[in-house]
């Protein structure tokens, strides 16, 4: 089977992957037994969550070196194993601060290093679709919570938090290393058959460009700040939508649960959508749209008093963040080349990281000045938003200044 038959194969054993992985954002379910089994406060435990999301990019650039060495199945070995050991050894874990280290650390960085691995090999391997395949691929992490939430929490129930956590990393240690055995590392230059490169892409100075020289471009940092942007919504609603469900609209904790379920779907779908849209109708007028929606979003659910305009407002916010974390990885593959994507995608993830430490914060303190509500930290959002989109033209604007400057000068009649 040729490359571009066994594309498809790793596409979907990056996928189921990724799901696995992205089982890290299922963390809540473990939260509320972990703390009364070690008598230690919410913020005790979650601190190992907080670790686990600030370290991100550290292993993201790890993993990503090693795609770009033509180490994606290696990398996807290690980051699997320590990712699954993670969680086994959370599973044994007596006290809050061994679950820094367990699930924070080990469990964080093995997560990074797959993640990374998987959008890198998957994004060289798809020139052609780029945006079809990371969505995808990024799909399944985002998806991992519907998947994973259910069965952790069957699981705890029957069995208990540490038993539950220790037979999870047993099945992530099988199905990571057992998918992984599936990927090929993605081949210097390849191009599927019958498909040629876009002119601009063949340009001199227009592509592959190290992470050390694509720090020095001024386009980078605008295309940090809209990764920023276009996830700190999402991530507001991340880390509260049980409880903005709970204590703006009324719901129980069991339905607040099921739209929590409806956000991930969302979310996960985004990815998909979004990637493929964009490689229809161009990245830059995807995110335009991106953020006028959360805009729109935004104010729905500051004026809404129903729980008919919540859930509009979770599905679209949903869409959106998935969305973003779709559009980015073919942004970056596209602005700063190829050969070294791995370390600049994952450099350039500290966006998102921005949008994970910032975006929970802005809504607990929000919410924490106004009773519970978090009405004006929606508004917050709903400005950021904009400015999003105020940026998009920036964007635009250098990107056309970078074609201009990679146009070759013909020389000068004698």
């Amino acid at each position: 089977m040729n490359l571009d038959q066994s594309r498809w194969r790793i596409l979907i054993a990056s996928t189921l992957i990724n799901i696995c992985v992205g089982s890290i954002y299922a963390f809540s379910i473990f939260a509320l037994p972990l703390s009364k089994l070690f008598n230690a406060s919410m913020p005790e435990i979650m601190m190992a969550f907080t670790i686990n999301a600030a370290i991100s990019p550290i292993p993201m650039i790890l993993g990503g070196k090693l795609v770009d060495k033509g180490g994606a199945k290696i990398a996807i070995f290690l980051g699997g194993a320590m990712f699954g050991l993670g969680f086994i050894l959370s599973g044994l874990a007596t006290e809050p601060w061994m679950l820094y280290i367990t699930y924070g650390v080990i469990a964080g960085i093995g997560q990074g290093i797959v993640y990374s691995s998987t959008i890198g090999n998957t994004v060289k391997l798809f020139p052609d679709k780029r945006g079809l395949a990371a969505g995808i691929v990024t799909a399944g992490y985002g998806g991992g919570t519907i998947v994973i939430a259910p069965l952790a929490n069957a699981l705890i129930t029957n069995s208990g938090v540490q038993t539950a956590m220790m037979m999870l990393g047993a099945a992530f240690l099988v199905i990571i290393l057992g998918a992984g055995t599936l990927v090929k590392p993605c081949p210097v230059g390849f191009a599927p058959q019958g498909w040629t490169p876009p002119a601009a892409a063949s340009k001199k100075g227009g592509v592959n460009i190290p992470w050390h020289q694509m720090i020095k471009k001024p386009l980078f940092y605008v295309i940090a700040c809209l990764f920023l942007i276009g996830a700190l919504s999402g991530m507001m609603v991340t880390a509260n939508a049980s409880v903005i469900g709970q204590k703006m609209f009324g719901l129980s904790a069991a339905s607040a649960a099921l739209f929590v379920s409806l956000y991930s779907l969302s979310n996960c779908l985004g990815r998909v959508f979004w990637g493929a849209v964009s490689d229809r109708i161009g990245r830059l007028k995807c995110l335009m749209m991106i953020y006028i929606v959360i805009a729109a979003m935004m104010l729905t659910i500051a004026l809404s008093t129903s729980v008919a305009g919540f859930a509009v407002a979770i599905v679209g916010i949903g869409l959106c963040f998935g969305g973003t974390m779709g559009i980015f990885p073919s942004i970056v593959g596209e602005k700063f080349g190829m050969k070294y994507y791995g370390v600049n995608y994952g450099v350039t993830f500290i966006g998102y990281s921005g949008a994970a430490f910032f975006g929970p914060r802005i809504a607990n303190s929000v919410a924490a000045a106004n009773n519970g509500q978090f009405t004006n930290a929606f508004y917050i959002a709903l400005v950021i938003a904009l400015v999003g989109f105020a940026l998009t033209f920036l964007f635009k604007a250098m990107e056309k200044g970078q074609q201009t400057d990679d146009t070759p000068v013909k020389p000068k009649a004698a």
